[in-house]
């Protein structure tokens, strides 16, 4: 494989590369490359998070790295995260991994870390010190929408200002070369990178992903309104939800005839079904055009913003085709069913 195959299969699906020139160093240099993506344990898995980074997990197995995935316990614990117990959190966080297992996340070289066992280490609590005292209070509340968090919460909770540098001293506590994550984690990686250089660490290349829209759309102008949430059921497409569920959901979404920018379905299909899948299929009626095949998001694209393709043909097969990117991680739940049913008696007891 050519350095700039290598390069494609880092940088494909990716929205940034930071910075293209480091990431291509670092696939020159080989070696042992070591890579991680934190996730804090929360709740139901959706797919704008786990198809996206299970997908950029097995392109990296896929170049020779070892690729960590934290499931952050400590930083959902202090996010506010279940019932604020460790137990639960845990849990989830067992959930998660059999949900990236079902999507295929399931390597020797991928390792499921808990974040307790970085926590345990007094080295691990030294790093988040030496970062907090490399930065300003100001930097560390710029860096808490990482939390889904504004800069004023942390005046009332200060355990809120501790996130960011524990987030920089996972990267640098696992020596990694590479971290990974979707736009809202930009902050996070930023701010190790930024560090890194005073304290003598090494700066970590960072990947992001675009953040899939949810389906009641809000627009690219507020990402943090219109991403995909599992606070909202019905802007979100869960790992569990079977065909009925999806095409209900989908029927509710925002997809004005003919627009293209902004519009969630679409989106789906663009950072979802084609990567997964590589193609995408319209079945109709010949009275209504008939079938239509499609190779590329731009040839479904520019069908739909002419008018060629009615909103309803197109969500009944982004419906489909989810459901069917869906049926190995439904599989495997139904196997390894025990962590999801935890979960779930988790999430009613809250209600």
């Amino acid at each position: 494989m050519t350095q700039e195959e290598k390069f494609n299969i880092l940088s494909r699906d990716i929205l940034e590369v930071v910075t293209p020139d480091e990431a291509k160093e670092l696939l020159a240099r080989g070696g042992e490359l070591k890579a991680y993506w934190g996730i804090e344990p929360s709740g139901l898995f959706h797919i704008g998070q786990a198809l996206i980074g299970a997908r950029k997990v097995k392109d990296l197995v896929e170049l020779g790295f070892e690729v960590n995935i934290l499931l952050a316990d400590w930083h959902a614990l202090i996010n506010d995260k279940l019932d604020g117990t460790l137990d639960s959190i845990q849990a989830c966080g067992r959930y998660l991994e059999d949900c990236l297992k079902g999507l295929g996340a399931d390597s020797p070289k991928i390792h499921y870390i808990v974040g307790s066992d970085l926590v345990d280490e007094k080295e691990y609590w030294e790093k988040v010190i030496r970062i907090s005292k490399a930065t300003s209070v100001a930097r560390i509340k710029r860096a808490m929408t990482i939390m889904g968090r504004t800069e004023d919460e942390a005046d009332s909770d200060s355990s809120k200002l501790i996130y960011p540098s524990m987030q920089a001293a996972d990267i640098f506590h696992q020596d990694l070369d590479l971290a990974i994550g979707g736009m809202d984690q930009r902050h996070a990686h930023m701010l190790a990178r930024d560090v890194a250089s005073k304290l003598g660490y090494k700066k970590p290349v960072a990947l992001h992903w675009g953040l899939l829209m949810g389906l009641q759309g809000g627009g690219r102008m507020d990402a943090a309104e219109s991403k995909m949430s599992k606070s909202n059921p019905d802007s979100a497409i869960f790992l569990h939800d079977k065909p009925d569920v999806v095409i209900q959901k989908l029927k509710k979404a925002f997809c004005p005839q003919g627009q293209v920018e902004d519009n969630p379905v679409l989106e789906h299909a663009r950072l979802a079904i084609f990567p997964e899948i590589g193609h995408m299929d319209i079945k109709r009626p010949e009275k209504f055009g008939g079938d239509l095949h499609f190779t590329t998001y731009e040839e479904l694209a520019e069908a739909f913003g002419t008018g060629k393709l009615h909103p309803m043909d197109l969500k009944n097969a982004v419906a489909s085709h989810i459901s069917e990117i869906l049926k190995p991680v439904q599989k495997h739940l139904d196997e390894n069913p025990s962590n999801f049913n935890k979960l779930r008696e988790i999430l009613e007891a809250k209600r």
